[in-house]
């Protein structure tokens, strides 16, 4: 069984059906989904995570970032267009929309059509979009048209009185479907690890310290936000998605860095790239340049213990040089 944050017909159920066909149960916040697989009611969870035009989504960040809740691992990724009508129930039209209803990410990539062609309705933001449309099939509701999935609507019986209305017609929704840890998708080539660096010390340079770990290995980073820790006014963590893989030693000593320099580092998973995109890597990238380095290191001492100048060892293998007078 997995999860998802619900009701049906949200873009992420969309999203959760183009990676799994298993039953699913819906959970109406995205912390619910989130907390049925600590409590182990589902096996994993699809929650929203960024979206091109707003961002990040902060109730999946915080959540999955939060070091003081059970850890969870990223497993998978999907990505869905987002489209948005104006669903309303039959027979309403453009003029009698006075009340509107949807999620505010969904509110925030429409306004300027709603600014233009409803400027006088309210516009309400909460829950989700499929919440939305069953809001307004209620006809007692107070909510005439609710922007959504079409899919959404259909689903709760309304009509779409406008297509495709987001003001940013490339705009996509980025899903993680997040697991308890203990298994871990194997290394594609065209992977990307998901964690959150908490800074040891807020000083001059303490992110760019952070960065540099991944700068100098060569590791390009695909999403890098800050976020509060909810400590205390002016204290921040970021969270960040680097292309690459644990397996991939360059991804691995990046870790070991942040691990030597920060308050703590919170591993979210290494999971397939849902674009299947590979990253380009510079001149000593590959993990066999690292395997290569490696070895030339362990070769520089040599035996560094019997080999001592000295030692019982090496004193027995070679004599002790002498020194004539004319030479000291």
């Amino acid at each position: 069984m997995l999860g998802y944050f619900g009701p049906e017909g949200t873009f992420t159920h969309q999203a959760l059906l183009t990676v799994s066909d298993a039953p699913a149960r819906p959970f109406l916040t995205v912390a619910a989904a989130l907390d049925a697989v600590r409590d182990r009611e589902v096996e994993a969870s699809m929650v929203p995570i960024e979206n091109s035009v707003e961002g990040g989504v902060s109730a999946s960040l915080d959540n999955l970032g939060d070091p003081e809740r059970s850890p969870l691992r990223i497993i998978q990724e999907a990505l869905v267009d987002v489209r948005f009508d104006l669903c309303v129930r039959p027979g309403t039209a453009l003029d009698q929309v006075n009340k509107v209803i949807t999620h505010p990410h969904a509110a925030a990539q429409v306004r300027e059509w709603l600014a233009v062609h409803l400027p006088d309705a309210h516009i309400v933001e909460r829950g989700s979009t499929a919440a939305a449309a069953k809001t307004v099939s209620d006809p007692d509701s107070g909510y005439d048209a609710a922007v959504c999935a079409s899919i959404a609507g259909e689903l709760y019986g309304l009509v779409s009185l406008e297509h495709d209305i987001a003001d940013n017609d490339s705009a996509v929704t980025r899903f993680v479907l997040a697991a308890r840890p203990g298994w871990m998708p194997a290394r594609t080539g065209a992977d990307k690890t998901t964690l959150v660096a908490y800074m040891r010390h807020d000083e001059p340079g303490a992110l760019l310290a952070i960065l540099q770990q991944f700068a100098v290995r060569g590791v390009n980073l695909c999403r890098i936000e800050s976020r509060p820790t909810r400590t205390t006014l002016g204290s921040y963590c970021f969270s960040i998605d680097a292309e690459g893989h644990l397996e991939d030693d360059r991804i691995a000593e990046t870790l070991m860095g942040l691990k030597r320099i920060c308050k703590d580092v919170v591993f979210l998973g290494s999971y397939p790239r849902a674009d299947r995109q590979r990253p380009t890597l510079r001149y000593g990238g590959k993990n066999a340049d690292y395997r290569s380095a490696a070895e030339w290191l362990s070769g520089l001492g040599g035996n560094m213990t019997s080999n001592a100048p000295g030692s019982t060892s090496a004193s027995k293998k070679r004599p002790s040089p002498t020194v004539s007078p004319s030479n000291s």
